[in-house]
């Protein structure tokens, strides 16, 4: 049989198929390639006016998901939906409901601005104007004439009481006291007794009649009292109105397309009128807490608190990369004045669903999923189309402490989230509601198919990564290169990886190198360097193993034949690094009744599939060899010097083929490897990490005896296509001193491995005697034969056994 040829072990990138001499002649993409499925269902679903159409993004991590997410929002987003800014204010009426007020973008800041504007001008003016000389006058007359008045009145039942020798003294307001007087002087208790009871009862009588007219003017005195306060607060409605009336008119006129701020701007006015003491006393405690919450020192009752502010008329594009619970629904901040925990509107803070609001948020799901109390806010809010603030302490404790309760945010945003796909079929499986909110599943590809248009393609992905990044422009062949290591990232010659974060990760580090030399462009030796110097970083457990091998610690042979012994090759993961190793999986045979000791499976090593593995193949060797009669051979199989668990079954065949040198006592070439699946037919099937495989093998004859020019490796024929082998190996095939052959069925394998033809059944299932296969069925009919005569003999020694 023929080893393979170069051309199979690694597909080149062809130079005259990139029609460019550098990245910097290419247009970047402004995709991300090879996207299209995903990048229809984010189209649709972008495009869908109704609720629940929002995206799960499916794939592993690095395919690019979140940037291609990001770019084509920023390339296909609706440029007529219109954004808005969100302020709290003040509602005057109901202090724990702070009112929401919606704005068209950008106006929320110049509402802050100008009501701040307003206010320190007010702050200045408001007690100007009130200490002012012409103010004082004219509340020194209300004051006098009010004054005048109850005097008058007071006097009038004083000289009345004086005419009946009653004496009206007035103490503090609303205290009188009625005395009878004895010429200048009041009665004292004795004298007053001294009187005759027509006296007593005329003083009585008349200090009666005094305190009834009394009270009626104190009765009337409290209605000038009122008439007094209404004349005095129209005096300073009509001051203030003279000092801030034009300008709130102002303010009016500007946002009069938006009547809930004008609403509020007359709210303002009547407020100013009720609260003027705000401005006229010197109030330390305002400043202490503006202080503490880092706000000017302003009267904070008429602050606007602009929650979200959008700087253009853009649509916002959020990324939340920790989705807490108050960074996603916002939150009411405290602040500590004189031990006393104070809040107010003012404190209200935005989360990431305030700034999405109208547009988009990109979140991982994972880290959304990990957050307590997020997903199911996150529902609420999607199901309810709005966004309560609550405070995350209210809902877990029984605290009583006073908080506010803002006015709901009307929510429309369309949300994506990132996650793999076992996250997502969780969901999809306990969560009903999820269906129902996630209708669009974006599903990224991990590879796109190979060709000439498709390598241009990935090369202005290649060009778009570079001016993202801000890299260095690489040369053809630099993105040659690339193209191949991104084959062999994808296993397969006629497919390109699309892990996004893989090549991007190589272009840094390409760039790297390139800087170190002092290179214009990246070149394809600085793209290798970076290469070999990530598998160097990388390698240090492979090294160990390799050591082992090297000082006869792993126990190998690259040389010579052995009976039921054969090279059986494995893959290791590190870590995100790969190699292949070599491992020795013997057979003996032994009489029995035909059945197969799995080693690894009786001492509970060996996974499911590697048991399902050797099943398979036991039925294999039944069809074959105990078709009429049964095998008097039974036989048992183990991974030598392995102690950690074996899955998979890529290592079938080669036990296949140790059973069957162990069965017919031929030898098998040691200088030879094997890897591949077998089904119950002989059809050796494809397996993983083949790349890898071929590699440890090739790395092993290096380090045990070196390279003879008769070693190679056996993979299975369907994976010829997944080959893209290192240089080294590639360059020892084409100096003969290495070799990788393909197999598609035992009998090739057999063939190959024991040096002998495997043989064919005639039409009688009978193979020629000098294969393989006539071999074993010959050992096995003698000891059928043998058997036979065993029984006769018991037959005649003693009839009635039977």
């Amino acid at each position: 049989m023929k080893s393979l040829s170069l051309h199979q072990l690694y597909k080149a990138c062809v130079l005259k198929e990139l029609p460019f001499k550098s990245t910097r002649q290419l247009e970047p993409l402004a995709e991300i390639v090879g996207q299209n499925r995903a990048q229809e269902a984010v189209r649709f679903a972008l495009a869908m006016p109704h609720g629940g159409y929002n995206v799960y993004a499916v794939g592993r991590n690095g395919l690019g998901k979140r940037t291609m997410m990001l770019r084509y929002l920023e390339h296909h987003v609706d440029t007529e939906q219109q954004s808005h800014d969100w302020c709290y204010v003040a509602d005057f009426e109901e202090p724990r409901v702070p009112k929401l007020l919606q704005l068209p973008a950008g106006k929320g800041l110049r509402l802050k601005q100008d009501m701040e504007k307003l206010m320190s001008r007010l702050v200045k003016v408001i007690p100007q104007t009130f200490d002012s000389d012409s103010f004082l006058e004219r509340s020194e007359q209300l004051k006098e004439e009010y004054g005048k008045k109850q005097e008058d009145e007071l006097e009038k039942v004083a000289a009345q009481a004086r005419r009946k020798k009653v004496s009206l003294t007035i103490t503090t307001p609303g205290g009188y006291r009625l005395v009878a007087m004895k010429g200048d002087k009041p009665h004292t208790a004795e004298t007053f007794k001294e009187l005759t009871d027509a006296q007593r009862d005329k003083f009585e009588d008349s200090i009666n009649k005094l305190e009834k007219k009394l009270r009626q003017a104190l009765r009337k005195l409290a209605d000038w009292e009122q008439e007094y306060a209404d004349k005095q607060q129209a005096l300073n409605k009509e001051t203030l109105e003279g000092i801030s009336g034009h300008q709130i008119d102002e303010l009016i006129e500007n946002y009069k397309g938006l009547p809930d701020v004008v609403a509020y701007f007359e709210a303002v006015r009547a407020d100013l009128v009720e609260n003027l003491e705000i401005f006229l006393d010197d109030n330390e405690e305002q400043a202490a807490i503006a202080y503490a919450s880092l706000d000017k020192k302003m009267p904070r009752r008429y602050l606007v608190n602009v929650v979200v502010h959008q700087k253009t008329n853009e649509v916002p594009m959020v990324v939340e990369d920790n989705p807490t619970y108050h960074n996603l629904f916002g939150y009411v901040e405290n602040v500590t004045y004189k031990g006393t925990v104070f809040t107010d509107f003012s404190l209200i803070r935005a989360g990431s669903l305030h700034r999405a609001n109208g547009g988009y948020l990109l979140m991982d799901a994972i880290k959304v999923l990990e957050q307590p109390f997020v997903w199911d806010g996150l529902k609420r809010a999607l199901r309810s189309k709005s966004i309560q603030i609550n405070s995350l302490e209210r809902e877990l404790t029984l605290s009583g402490t006073i908080s506010i309760e803002p006015q709901a945010v009307p929510l429309d945003v369309k949300l994506v989230l990132f996650g793999d796909r076992e996250t997502w079929m969780l969901l999809q499986d306990y969560d009903p509601e999820f269906a129902e909110l996630f209708r669009v599943t974006a599903d990224f590809e991990n590879e796109m198919f190979r060709s000439e248009d498709s390598q241009v393609t990935y090369a202005k992905f290649i060009a778009s990564v570079v001016k993202e990044k801000n890299l260095l422009h690489c040369t053809n062949k630099a993105v040659a290169r690339i193209i191949e290591y991104s084959a062999r990232m994808a296993e397969h010659q006629d497919r390109l990886s699309l892990h996004a974060a893989n090549i991007a990760n190589l272009l840094r580090e390409s760039d790297f190198w390139a800087r170190q030399a002092n290179a214009k462009l990246i070149q394809d030796i600085h793209v290798e360097r970076a290469l070999e110097s990530a598998k160097y970083r990388s390698s240090r457990i492979r090294d160990q193993f390799y050591d082992s091998i090297r000082d006869g610690s792993t126990l190998v042979s690259t040389q010579g034949s052995v009976v039921g012994q054969v090279n059986a090759l494995s893959v290791l993961s590190t870590g995100g690094f790969e190699f292949g190793l070599s491992n020795r999986v013997t057979a003996t045979c032994y009489y029995g009744d035909g059945g197969i000791i799995d080693i690894e499976r009786d001492v509970k090593l060996g996974g499911n599939i590697h048991s399902k593995g050797v099943m398979i193949l036991s039925s294999w060797l039944a069809s074959h060899f105990a078709v009429t009669d049964p095998m008097h051979l039974s036989a048992s199989l183990t991974f030598e010097q392995n102690y950690g668990e074996v899955d998979g079954d890529s290592a079938s065949l080669a036990e296949l083929c140790a059973l069957i040198s162990s069965l017919s006592q031929i030898p098998v070439r040691q200088e030879l490897a094997i890897t591949g699946s077998v089904n119950q037919f002989g059809e050796v099937q494809p397996i993983g990490g083949v790349n890898e495989k071929v590699e440890g093998f090739f790395a092993t004859c290096q380090l045990k005896d070196g390279l003879t020019g008769t070693q190679g490796v056996i993979v299975p024929a369907n994976n010829v296509q997944n080959l893209m082998l290192d240089s080294e190996v590639v360059q020892a095939v084409r100096d003969k001193r290495f070799a990788v052959y393909s197999v598609s069925s035992v009998e090739d394998a057999v063939t190959l491995l024991l040096g002998k033809p495997a043989g064919k059944a005639d039409n009688k299932g009978n193979y020629p005697k000098q294969s393989v296969f006539g071999i074993i069925q010959q050992r096995l009919e003698q000891m059928r034969e043998h058997e036979r005569q065993e029984h006769a003999r018991d037959d005649q020694k003693d009839p009635s056994i039977h």
